[in-house]
């Protein structure tokens, strides 16, 4: 395990590659403020252009989402002469549409601006995550994508029960997140970092997630001991399919899943992480979707990275733990990648 100082080091030296003459935007909140004030250091060290903002200085933040904080045009105005930006804060319900959303899209207008969206960064994340050798992540990701790129069907086990398979579109892009910010036309990505995904075409197969759940639904924390299952059939999830021991967690589901909107049940990402230096899951979407192995999610595409011209107000990731996976290429051949949550690549 490292420290938060050396994740944020990281962030600034190694993913952002922060310059002297480029301009940083950092916005963070009172619950992160340790780790704001973090990155603001290490950055201090590469450049003086730093605009540093607490979310909370705009407004409340209710935890009810009756009222979500919109993006300041503060924070707008900052962004137009940026070269770099971080968020880095405590998810509230809501914001990711008042605030997240608008913030990420304008920040894809400006064509100009690397973004690292770090939501609900933590600690242990800094410490673990952060902390990995991105050399070997970006080169491990590499390999996965050389792999995968063409694959025309991939199959995923495990000894729980999962037994689902994906068939892909060609004019839909697998898209490589490995930390390199501002790498391939790729404006912003998430850190922690490591993973490589796409939109599939057609999904089909029972699913057990027992990783972590993302969204709205982090707050569950790891969900080993209490797993979602679900069937999935030409790419949505089937109605009454979608099981918990945890009937809050079940009711909350169902109702996000078949009630927000036309497309919330529609699987839109395909996912394999590749950060290959996590020793464990931890209950935290943003760090365990990077685990080795696999995720999906249900609603909203990604469509800026994939292609996919679909929408959804959703998008929710489900981590799988351990699976074993197979790809079938456009010749036919099959490669097993990885065997019980180990790449054999």
């Amino acid at each position: 395990m490292g420290t938060v100082e050396y994740g944020a080091k990281q962030a600034i030296e190694n993913c952002l590659k922060i310059k002297e003459s480029e301009k940083l935007v950092i916005i963070t909140d009172r619950e992160t403020l340790e780790i704001g004030n973090a990155l603001k250091y290490a950055a201090e060290k590469r450049t003086k252009n730093i605009d540093f903002y607490v979310l909370e200085d705009f407004g409340e933040r209710p935890e009810d989402g009756s009222n979500p904080l919109k993006c300041p045009d503060e924070i707008f105005e900052s962004l137009k002469d940026a070269n770099a930006s971080i968020y880095c804060a405590k998810g509230k319900k809501n914001e990711f549409y008042s605030l997240r959303k608008p913030m990420v899209e304008f920040i894809q207008k400006t064509k100009r601006v690397r973004h690292a969206h770090m939501p609900n960064i933590s600690k242990k994340i800094m410490e673990t995550g952060m902390c990995a050798d991105y050399a070997e992540i970006q080169r491990i990701s590499q390999k996965l994508y050389d792999i995968i790129k063409d694959a025309k069907e991939i199959r995923v086990t495990t000894e729980k029960g999962t037994d689902v398979k994906a068939r892909f579109n060609p004019k839909l892009r697998w898209a490589i997140s490995d930390g390199d910010v501002g790498a391939r036309g790729k404006i912003w990505t998430n850190l922690p970092d490591g993973e490589v995904f796409t939109s599939p075409r057609y999904v089909s197969g029972h699913v057990i997630i027992d990783g972590c759940l993302g969204d709205i639904f982090k707050r569950y924390g790891s969900i080993e001991d209490t797993p979602v299952e679900m069937d999935i059939k030409r790419g949505r999830i089937v109605k009454g399919s979608v099981k918990c021991s945890n009937r809050q967690l079940e009711k909350e589901l169902n109702d996000y899943i078949f009630n927000t909107d036309k497309n919330s049940n529609r699987i839109g990402e395909w996912a394999h992480g590749t950060n290959i230096f996590l020793e464990e899951i931890i209950g935290e979407l943003l760090q365990d979707e990077k685990f080795p192995g696999f995720h999906l999610a249900w609603g909203d595409p990604l469509g800026d990275h994939t292609g996919a011209k679909w929408k959804s107000k959703v998008h929710c990731d489900g981590v799988v733990k351990n699976p074993t996976i197979y790809v079938k290429l456009m010749d036919d051949r099959i490669i097993k990648i990885m065997e019980k949550g180990k790449y054999l690549i």
